[in-house]
């Protein structure tokens, strides 16, 4: 069965995974803004591949679980990056931990349903936390490096608190809808 170009898009973005996480462990400016390059074309291809699958009637099995996990691998591995190298550091780990417990949380939450064959549809709410949680993580790549006008940590900080705070929410939603099949 020969694999949609949506499906070779989501494929991409995991396969980029660990180029931006070597490029994040380098402690110099050209990595950071190679790692956050890479990191942006990730991000588009998120919302590309949905784009592209719908438009062309290829929502696929393969692609229904695939994007998922991609979304969660590069966002997962990319803040804890962001914690070890200290772009994320004091209580903004706080919002990072709480992005990755829900992701946690809301996947196992999905697999339960899934047995139970109840389909879990995204949130336009979390659309936006996703979109704002890449946005955070772009500022907070290139953080020290980027040029002294631009307060990369800064607005990359008070993006993460926002998306940490459309975590709890979206986490609370899943959760809340899913509890009549308890």
């Amino acid at each position: 069965m020969p694999q949609s170009f949506a499906n070779k898009l989501t494929l991409s973005r995991i396969l980029v995974i660990p180029a931006i996480l070597a490029l994040l462990a380098i402690p110099h400016g050209w990595a950071a803004w190679l790692g956050l390059a890479l990191f942006a074309m990730a991000g588009v291809t998120d919302w590309l591949d949905g784009y592209v699958a719908r438009r062309d009637g290829q929502v696929s099995k393969l692609g229904q679980f695939l994007d998922p996990i991609a979304d969660k691998l590069l966002v997962a591995s990319v803040l804890l990056l962001l914690v070890y190298n200290r772009h994320i550091d004091g209580l903004s780990v706080l919002p990072a931990v709480i992005i990755l417990l829900r992701e946690v949380a809301v996947s196992g939450l999905r697999e339960f349903l899934a047995e139970l064959r109840v389909s879990v549809p995204v949130s336009k709410l979390a659309k936006w936390k996703t979109t704002i949680q890449i946005v955070a993580l772009g500022f907070l790549i290139v953080g020290p490096y980027a040029p002294t006008f631009i307060p990369a940590t800064l607005i990359g900080d008070i993006l993460l608190w926002l998306a940490g705070g459309l975590t709890v929410i979206t986490g609370y939603d899943y959760w809340r809808s899913s509890l009549k099949h308890f």
